[in-house]
């Protein structure tokens, strides 16, 4: 990272009265982890108060995070405040603030923290390094080089941040650096065991009925190389499922021997199709590309902006090239 632009950015919170951060739309543990340890270091070394934001809806899953009630919806914050510092954490683009984007650009300065390769630089300064896991082990290392203690509670949501986005330390993006990074967060207290359970062992009946489900009614195509599967409205209507309740799946999907590429395909409440791929080894921004999404090589998403079954097939027809 370059020391300027870390240098820039403690100028900016330093002289801000007034501070946003950012989560991207249904925020998973590496922006939710993020924002709050974000939000926690500013209070306690800066002593400034900053507004953490989410768009869509919080997964309960994450609520042993520190200060995870002090969360606020996009709907709630006044469109017409105008703050000092906007700061945006694990969001790929702008797009993923949805509604937020508005509140983001009126922003007096505006700071993009990321590790997304597809991110374009959208801020006015830009943090970006797509070799970091996470964005927890950014922040990380911004706070190290501003030499801040960092508390137990830092700690519990950088190594959240961590575990989530490294899929409990099993993805391609787990290396040595990695491990350094959990053990310098365990010995400031963090429990592996606890965030473990916290995060891949509190799911409700109805989340597993709604999954079991899900990966039941998965095609396969291409001699067992592809997984497809739909997530409809009456789907979720079903089962009662929030947008959580599909954490998950594509990398249980993923999980099958012959599987080099899945996909969840889930209709929104706008007739769009939210999906998400996952890989073992085909790089998967090309694909994404083409229906202007991004991500990693490995794990990545887009909408497609036609009803399911239509998406469905275009999609299918894309993988099936990539895959041939």
């Amino acid at each position: 990272m370059n020391a300027s632009n870390l240098k820039e950015l403690k100028n900016k919170i330093e002289k801000a009265t007034s501070i946003i951060i950012f989560s991207h739309v249904n925020p998973d543990g590496d922006t939710l982890g993020s924002n709050l340890a974000l939000k926690l270091m500013i209070k306690k070394h800066f002593n400034k108060d900053a507004d953490s934001v989410f768009v869509g809806r919080l997964p309960n899953i994450y609520s042993f995070l520190p200060e995870f009630g002090k969360f606020i919806n996009i709907n709630d914050i006044d469109k017409n405040k105008k703050y000092d510092l906007a700061i945006a954490v694990d969001v790929a683009s702008k797009d993923r603030m949805v509604t937020g984007v508005s509140v983001y650009e009126s922003a007096k300065d505006t700071v993009n923290i990321d590790h997304h390769k597809t991110n374009i630089g959208y801020g006015k300064l830009n943090i970006i390094d797509s070799n970091e896991a996470c964005v927890g082990s950014i922040l990380y290392k911004i706070f190290k080089e501003w030499n801040l203690e960092i508390t137990k509670d830092v700690a519990r949501c950088i190594y959240t941040s961590l575990l989530t986005d490294t899929g409990g330390f099993k993805y391609e993006n787990t290396t040595p650096e990695t491990f350094m990074l959990a053990a310098d967060l365990v010995r400031l207290g963090v429990s592996p065991t606890y965030e473990f359970r916290a995060c891949y062992e509190t799911k409700p009946q109805s989340m597993i009925q709604f999954q079991a489900y899900i990966v039941t009614n998965t095609v396969f195509y291409n001699d067992g190389k592809i997984a497809f599967a739909k997530i409809t409205r009456s789907d979720m209507s079903k089962y009662n499922a929030t947008d959580d309740f599909t954490e998950g799946i594509v990398e249980t999907l993923r999980t099958s021997k012959n599987v080099e590429i899945a996909a969840i395909l889930k209709e929104t409440k706008e007739g769009y199709t939210k999906v998400s791929l996952r890989s073992k080894t085909k790089n998967l921004i090309p694909i994404v590309i083409d229906f202007g999404g991004g991500g990693h090589d490995f794990a990545a998403g887009c909408t497609i902006k036609k009803p399911i079954a239509i998406a469905f097939d275009k999609l299918l027809k894309r993988v099936q090239e990539e895959i041939d």
